[in-house]
């Protein structure tokens, strides 16, 4: 079985058995049709996934790696804001005409800042430091900015990734304000522990723990069905990730540099509602 679904089943048998409805609340996101999209939430949900001994990704339902990888590249490469330098069509409903999302995510990662040694922007600030100074427990990245939160089409919700090397392994802490378990939880832990072994591999260490923490885990009442169909799958074996080991500068990456080996799964023919 695939950590990945395990602490997935296990996550969302506990928010279904246990967790807390919203439905007496006013809530922002609605239903194609209008209608309230309320939740079951669970709150502070740690999970965590040791990259030495697998790569995290769901078999019980397929995953569009390859797409994560290139939005993530998109935030963290390209430090990109518009739509059109992507891939997808998953942020088309949250960008303006020009294709724009206003000041969030990549454009948050590109703004320079001043150090002693120089000017950088938060990702070439991670970069320096773990290629030299690696014992720092300051490597981190924040795009959570309140000055600029009423310029965000949509507020971040994976917003912080802090790095910390233990000898030459290299572990993170991903902090997120806000999952949706069905559409987002499979995505955001493959997607930030690709860029854990992107960073690992291109500062010369090995890939170790990714923390995933979750302040509000939820599942949104439409999607209850679709996921008990999930979580009542039997699992396959976790993949492998295969990742370019010629590639040794991270602005070098391109989503054809990592791939799924061996990857089995269960496809999913139920269409999942969409709340915006």
């Amino acid at each position: 079985m695939s950590r990945a679904d395990e602490l997935f089943i296990q996550n969302c048998r506990d928010i279904l058995a246990n967790g807390v409805w919203d439905t007496d609340q006013q809530v922002r996101p609605r239903w194609e049709d209008g209608a309230a999209a309320h939740t079951v939430k669970k709150f502070g949900i740690v999970n965590r996934y040791d990259l030495r001994e697998e790569f995290p990704v769901q078999t019980i339902r397929r995953m569009a790696f390859i797409s994560a990888v290139d939005e993530l590249l998109w935030i963290w490469q390209k430090k990109s804001n518009n739509v059109h330098d992507l891939g997808s069509h998953i942020w088309d409903a949250w960008a303006d005409e020009t294709g724009s999302i206003g000041k969030a995510y990549g454009y948050q990662l590109g703004v320079k800042h001043r150090y002693a040694e120089g000017e950088f922007d938060q990702v070439d600030r991670v970069l320096f430091e773990l290629k030299h100074n690696p014992a720092s427990r300051r490597i981190m990245t924040n795009i959570y900015n309140h000055h600029d939160l009423s310029e965000m089409a949509l507020y971040p919700c994976a917003y912080s990734m802090t790095f910390n090397v233990s000898g030459r392994t290299l572990n993170a802490v991903l902090n997120q304000r806000s999952q949706d378990m069905l559409t987002a939880n499979g995505w955001n832990v493959m997607q930030y522990a690709a860029l854990l072994c992107m960073m690992a591999q291109v500062s010369g260490l090995e890939a170790g723990e990714l923390v995933h923490v979750i302040a509000d885990a939820h599942i949104y009442d439409r999607h209850v069905p679709v996921v008990e169909e999930i979580i009542a799958r039997a699992p396959y074996p976790a993949p492998k990730l295969w990742i370019d080991p010629e590639v040794r500068d991270f602005y070098a990456f391109t989503k054809d540099s990592l791939k799924l080996e061996g990857y089995q799964f269960h496809a999913l023919d139920t269409a999942i509602p969409v709340a915006v």
